[in-house]
């Protein structure tokens, strides 16, 4: 390293350095010294003794500045050179990258002073290669944790799926708190209760009899035995007699116990036939069966209903509202399903069911309001009420129990008197009827029976049943 030793005499306290003690210290006080002219030429280059994964980079000197950096890095240099050429400035610092035959490329953070009047400036640097393995490090680190993030994302879906899934009931215990730890819906189905109920719950409280204790090492002795049969308990919510088969493992060191919950093979099996025998009587049943939801559209329905209206596959009625079907539409639907809803049930409403060619078939129809689940709805039963309608007409003209009453009027009072009585009896109580099923909705009610609003008003006043504030 070439530099006048007038020139390094620092402050008048310092005495004057010898050169060689000098070149050692400017050496030693970074990891890389350079000498730069003023026309971009590397005069001189010294590397720390101590630090040897450099090399030797004599074959810098004489090369220009721009050839041993980035292009980048040159325009940064270039301009923290200005930086320091500005009157008043002494230093700047400044982060290149270097490139280099022996090694590629590497950081080095310098500082920049100038050194004498031929402009010449001293570039002492601090090696970043360290930082930077540490940095890629700790890149490389997250990178792994967002894998193993993503990767147990991906095994709790799956766990989940599986649980949700199978048909067997799988509860997990904590033997430390002997609390449920997780479950499927099928395992809060057998002990009577939704799953956000029983997760955390104690175990031992779930069934009739049973104490945390020796009901832990009730199932901590089963599990462990290698033939033995399944513990039998009765659940204290749904009051049925369940088998627990348990199984002991561990992890994270935390011992849990997976429980997997068999019903009464008996009432279970009683319990698909009845399944399977409802369903057969749901598609095969000679009544029309049709399912609605709250609102009265059709979710499903069987042959029969199919028949009776003449429509070509289920697809066709299903999301249609049930009033497409009624004679009197959406009045006989709101009539059906408010006094289902009221009641829970309806018996034998009698109406007529219109086809797909707008005929017209006499029916009877029996409703059940389905509220015992998250979405409620109503299941109806529609019979072929043509043949008792031909029945109905027959009796009334020669059944004499029918005709009793009318027979008695006979001798007491003229036959214009008999008939015209008769008429009001029948006549009254239509009106009656159809206000009760429409709930006093007389709009409603006169449209059920074919009458204009005045006219049923009239006749509900002829018959006293109107209020007197009315």
């Amino acid at each position: 390293m070439n530099t006048d030793t007038n020139q390094l005499h620092v402050g008048m306290s310092m005495p004057l350095i010898d050169p060689e003690l000098l070149s050692e210290i400017v050496a030693t006080a970074g990891d890389i010294c350079l000498v730069v002219s003023a026309d971009g030429h590397v005069t001189s280059v010294l590397a720390n003794p101590h630090h040897t994964s450099f090399g030797r980079l004599w074959h810098w000197v004489g090369r220009m500045v721009a050839d041993i950096m980035t292009g980048e890095s040159h325009e940064k240099f270039q301009r923290r050179l200005e930086e320091l050429q500005a009157p008043g400035a002494r230093s700047v610092s400044v982060e290149l990258n270097h490139v280099d035959e022996g090694i590629s490329e590497f950081p080095i953070r310098y500082t920049m002073h100038c050194i004498g009047p031929d402009r010449a400036i001293l570039m002492l640097g601090r090696d970043l290669r360290p930082i930077a393995e540490m940095q890629q490090q700790l890149v490389m680190a997250q990178m792994v944790l967002e894998r193993d993030y993503e990767n147990q994302r991906e095994m709790d879906t799956r766990y989940r799926v599986l649980m949700e899934a199978t048909r067997d009931a799988v509860l997990l215990v904590g033997m430390n708190n002997g609390r449920i730890a997780d479950l499927n819906a099928a395992a809060a189905t057998m002990l009577g209760g939704s799953r956000q109920e029983l997760l955390g719950a104690a175990i031992a409280q779930e069934f009739e009899g049973r104490r945390r204790g020796e009901f832990l090492e009730s199932l901590t002795n089963t599990a462990a035995a290698t033939a033995s049969s399944p513990v039998e308990l009765v659940a204290r919510r749904s009051q049925r007699k369940l088998r627990v088969v348990p199984k002991l493992f561990r992890t994270a060191g935390e011992r849990l116990l997976l429980c997997r919950i068999e019903g009464n093979d008996a009432a279970l099996r009683a319990q698909n036939d009845i399944a399977e025998n409802l369903e057969r009587l749901f598609h095969e049943g000679v009544d029309g069966f049709v399912l609605l939801d709250d609102d009265g559209v059709i979710t499903a329905a069987n042959e029969s209903f199919l028949k009776l209206t003449d429509s070509s596959h289920v697809t066709s009625v299903r999301g249609r509202s049930m009033a497409d079907f009624l004679a009197r539409g959406s009045v006989d639907l709101r009539v059906l399903l408010d006094n289902t809803r009221r009641a829970k049930q309806l018996r034998l409403y009698a109406t007529k069911v219109l086809n797909e060619f707008n005929g017209q078939v006499p029916v009877e129809i029996s409703a059940t309001y389905l509220n015992d689940r998250p979405k409620p709805g109503y299941g109806l039963v529609i019979r072929d009420a043509s043949r008792t309608e031909i029945l109905r007409r027959t009796d009334l003209t020669t059944g004499a129990d029918n005709m009793r009453s009318v027979i008695e009027l006979v001798g007491s009072s003229t036959l214009k008197d008999i008939v015209a009585e008769t008429t009001e009896v029948v006549e009254k109580m239509c009106i009656q009827t159809a206000v009760d099923l429409t709930r006093n909705n007389r709009v409603a009610a006169a449209e059920m029976l074919g009458l204009s609003r005045q006219s049923l008003y009239v006749k509900l006043r002829k018959f006293g049943l109107l209020a007197k504030d009315e």
